[in-house]
């Protein structure tokens, strides 16, 4: 199972405190994380192996994005900050658009 996480930045401690109290379940050896830039140095640093695309402004969701579309993504936990405007807002979009279009379970808050 190939899970993507993201979060912004004022969500990131809260993606972090998720994967650890569910530290079992991503521990797996059948679950593999693939994380946006910064979301993923915070993966690594609370013990756990992710493979890390650009940071979300950078591309980084169009990458996860392009990943999802080619059906190498199985579910997307993307923690957003409603309260702010993102320069890759339409990026962001469209990463949510494309798990409706393919059936992707999408979660964006804890």
């Amino acid at each position: 199972m190939k899970i993507a996480i993201i979060a912004h930045d004022n969500k990131k401690a809260d993606m972090v405190a998720f994967v650890l109290k569910r530290l079992d379940f991503f521990q797996r050896k059948d679950v593999e994380l693939i994380a946006t830039g910064t979301t993923g140095a915070h993966i690594e640093h609370a013990g756990l192996k992710v493979i890390r695309v650009f940071s979300g402004p950078q591309g980084g969701d169009a990458q996860i994005a392009a990943r999802l579309v080619e059906g190498n993504i199985d579910a997307v936990l993307f923690f957003i900050d409603p309260l702010f405007s993102h320069p890759h807002e339409v990026d962001v979009q469209m990463l949510m658009r494309l798990c409706n279009v393919h059936d992707v379970p999408l979660a964006t808050n804890y």
